[in-house]
């Protein structure tokens, strides 16, 4: 029997390039795969977008939120897997003025934040980490923009009533100038330095917190899925089963991998050995059981900050993967 034919689409990981060129194959499946390059942001958005409007290809890489969002609607035109190419921990995001007036956390209760979106899967774990902290985001002033360039509004959401948008400036011109207090941002800002930059981080030692943050929840956040077409799905419901496998085979053998020549690095091995013995050797596990608290927190969050109008839980947030 030929093997059924899906393209999938996603960032450059280093975690599923063993599936890109086919060292790891799923069962029953000829796989393709259309990826980002260079670790590039705007490459990784547009893998993100084709995912859901490509008619050429079956699924891929998407937004967490997104789909969420969709579930809480009764919109299931997407079948997620429990797969996350993307996690990351969100206190090395925070970055101020070195020259402002926040100098620990305590200070951004009441602060004007910038963050780089209102509603993305980032910024749910943005705000969930500010709670640890003892920061109530309902007590921030946020600002939503791009970090190095002008906001464009033109696919962006409507922001909520007192949520501003940055305009025309940069939320790094903003934090320079002294407008607002922080930025939120996933890529680093231009400008940022660790000693000497005008932009700096909150928490220059971020492992250490990320690592209390990880003690007292659990969680490693994920942030993106792959996802099928429905269509496709229930044609053959057996793939999303055998896409999982697939992905995780591709994702336990770069652990292998890289425990076995940790050399990208000087001290890579040792920061190994710390992040296992802390978070386990399956340290960014696939599979609805390894991440069944880590779901269900995401989307409390996000039914806590008004984004869903009702909680979902992780069992209906892969219904139909378990449905499979």
């Amino acid at each position: 029997m030929n093997d059924l034919k899906i393209t999938l689409t996603c960032a450059d990981y280093p975690r599923v390039l063993l599936l890109a060129t086919g060292a790891v194959k799923p069962k029953g499946i000829g796989l393709s795969m259309v990826l980002g390059r260079h670790g590039s942001w705007p490459e990784r958005a547009e893998m993100l977008r084709r995912a859901v409007q490509d008619p050429e290809v079956q699924g891929g890489e998407w937004s967490m939120a997104q789909y969420l969002y969709r579930i809480d609607q009764g919109d299931r035109s997407f079948v997620g897997l429990p797969v996350f190419p993307l996690r990351n921990f969100t206190a090395r995001d925070l970055y101020i003025n070195p020259n402002g007036r926040i100098r620990q956390a305590a200070d951004l209760n009441g602060a004007r934040i910038g963050m780089y979106a209102w509603s993305a899967s980032g910024s749910i774990w943005y705000r969930h980490f500010l709670r640890f902290i003892g920061v109530d985001p309902e007590r921030v002033q946020w600002v939503v923009g791009n970090v190095d360039a002008a906001w464009s509004t033109g696919t962006a959401p409507a922001l909520p009533p007192g949520v501003a948008s940055a305009g025309a400036r940069s939320l790094s011109e903003l934090l320079i100038a002294g407008e607002i207090d922080a930025v939120y941002s996933p890529p680093r800002p231009n400008r940022y330095h660790p000693q000497h930059g005008p932009i700096t981080r909150l928490f220059p030692d971020f492992r250490g917190i990320e690592q209390a943050y990880f003690r007292a929840t659990g969680a490693f956040p994920p942030q993106h899925l792959i996802v099928l077409r429905r269509a496709v799905w229930e044609e053959n419901k057996w793939i999303a089963g055998a896409l999982t496998e697939a992905f995780t085979a591709a994702n336990d053998e770069f652990a292998e991998i890289q425990g076995g020549f940790p050399y990208s690095t000087p001290w890579e091995e040792a920061e190994l050995e710390a992040a296992t013995a802390l978070m386990g050797a399956d340290l960014h596990a696939y599979g609805l059981e390894a991440n069944r608290t880590q779901i269900d927190m995401f989307c409390a969050e996000a039914h806590r900050l008004g984004l869903t109008k009702r909680g979902v839980t992780a069992e209906e947030y892969f219904a139909d993967f378990l449905a499979s």
